[in-house]
């Protein structure tokens, strides 16, 4: 099965944007969609695995623990941290990437820091 994303609400939308105009058959759904402003991690990480979406967050404050506590009682479709420091460019060729060469299965339950 294809994998589906869901921007966290601090993830920079130009990835975002620049994923969909990249490649427009992914689905890589908005925080502003979503309704994800001012929702806590541990409801984010819900909505995203209820939707089997891997949840892509620039929060490796927060998001890695409660992730961490999530997966005990839930499944998750997956979530990917990615570093402010690195180009939007690079981001963007990196989730190109995992849509392409990855199966949604591979997620479950897993957590990725960008770049690979």
């Amino acid at each position: 099965m294809t994998v589906l994303y869901q921007a966290d609400a601090d993830l920079n939308q130009a990835i975002v944007t620049g994923v969909l105009r990249r490649e427009p058959t992914i689905d890589f759904q908005s925080a502003f969609v979503a309704e994800l402003e001012g929702v806590k991690d541990s409801e984010v990480l819900a909505i995203a695995a209820q939707q089997g979406r891997i949840l892509v967050s620039h929060d490796r404050r927060t998001m890695p623990s409660e992730f961490a506590e999530f997966i005990t009682n839930h499944q998750s479709s997956g979530l990917i941290i990615v570093s402010r420091k690195l180009s939007i460019e690079l981001v963007i060729e990196e989730l190109l990437l995992i849509w392409a060469v990855s199966d949604v299965e591979e997620w479950i339950d897993r957590i990725a820091k960008l770049p690979l």
